[in-house]
């Protein structure tokens, strides 16, 4: 029988990988192969990073839709000396629920270096925001997917409890994933929000529809303004090219509609997340084996001058996240 690494050689897709292998027995989370062929100014921060620590003393969600992989602080300090970054934002994953002791715990052994962001509910009290503060947590993750057009009343509703959540809380953002309906369902709403904005993932557009599609029109209206950051981040799971080139146009859209609002990040350790038909929430689910040297490496592509990488890498972070 093939071994996982043998698989992933063979180029055979990450789920017959997951089949293949043992929960026993699992590889490494995803290192750089590619080396970084920018200059890399000190301070840079990968703002998308996910930890997915000891069971035994993090243990997931029940209600969670997979089951990662390890992928430990020491792994992603190792893709932190790859790539010359100095600094990390930690966002919890949603596989621990509102459980943030992971992300607390990740953090303070990342040390000065790091920030993070929590996923918390209506149970959350004022008093562990207050201690996640002290900690490092610098904000909130809302994921709305395609609520914003499936069922805008609701998705309304969680935007105004963020929003009302965060606006007393000096320093602290909400990042916010969801599909392009999603932005043009929201846009009004979210140009009222009352706290800064974090838009995930380019704001996952579909890359063969154009930077013209009504969604992404939106999140470019909204970094405009100046009312929402945005991270560029995951930009292989968008593409359906393997030098990610089809991705170029909307991270230049979003760096001339305002760079001062632009971020960047991994997304590591490149969680196969979400429900996948025929997976069981409790089945492994294999890390995809991205390399975050060629992504770091489109950043030239993406920013040809090296002051405007500075502000992505440096200065808009350090901002948005308190360095």
């Amino acid at each position: 029988m093939l071994t996982r690494r043998e698989v992933l050689a063979g180029g055979l897709v990450a789920g017959v990988a997951g089949f293949l292998r043992h929960e026993e027995a699992h590889a490494a989370a995803a290192q750089p192969h590619t080396k970084v062929n920018i200059v890399v100014p000190p301070g840079a921060t990968d703002c998308a990073v996910h930890v997915f620590g000891d069971t035994k003393r993090h243990p997931y969600w029940e209600g969670r839709t997979y089951t990662p992989e390890p992928a430990s602080v020491a792994e992603l300090e190792q893709v932190m000396r790859a790539l010359g970054v100095d600094r990390v934002v930690v966002v919890q994953a949603s596989t621990y629920g509102t459980d943030n002791s992971c992300l607390v715990d990740s953090i303070r052994e990342l040390g000065a270096g790091a920030r993070g962001v929590a996923v918390i509910d209506d149970k959350t009290t004022e008093a562990s925001l207050d201690d996640m503060h002290r900690g490092g947590v610098r904000g909130v993750r809302l994921s709305l997917g395609n609520q914003g057009a499936a069922d805008p009343a609701a998705a309304k509703q969680r935007v105004k409890a963020a929003s009302d959540r965060m606006k007393n809380r000096k320093g602290w953002s909400v990042l916010i994933s969801g599909s392009p309906e999603t932005w043009d369902a929201l846009r009004v709403e979210l140009a009222a929000f009352a706290v800064p904005i974090v838009i995930d993932h380019f704001g996952e557009p579909r890359v063969a529809d154009g930077v013209r599609q009504p969604g992404f029109t939106a999140v470019l209206s909204l970094v405009e303004s100046g009312k929402a950051y945005v991270k560029l981040s995951n930009a292989d799971t968008l593409t359906r090219q393997s030098d990610m080139s089809d991705v170029t146009p909307y991270a230049k859209a979003l760096i001339a509609a305002n760079p001062q609002r632009v971020v960047w990040g991994t997304a590591w350790p490149h969680p196969s997340a979400g429900a996948i038909p025929g997976r069981k929430p409790t089945d492994l689910a294999v890390h995809r084996q991205t390399d975050d040297g060629r992504v770091m490496n489109m950043l030239a592509v993406w920013a040809p001058d090296a002051a405007m990488r500075k502000m992505i890498l440096v200065d808009n972070a350090a901002r948005l996240y308190g360095f």
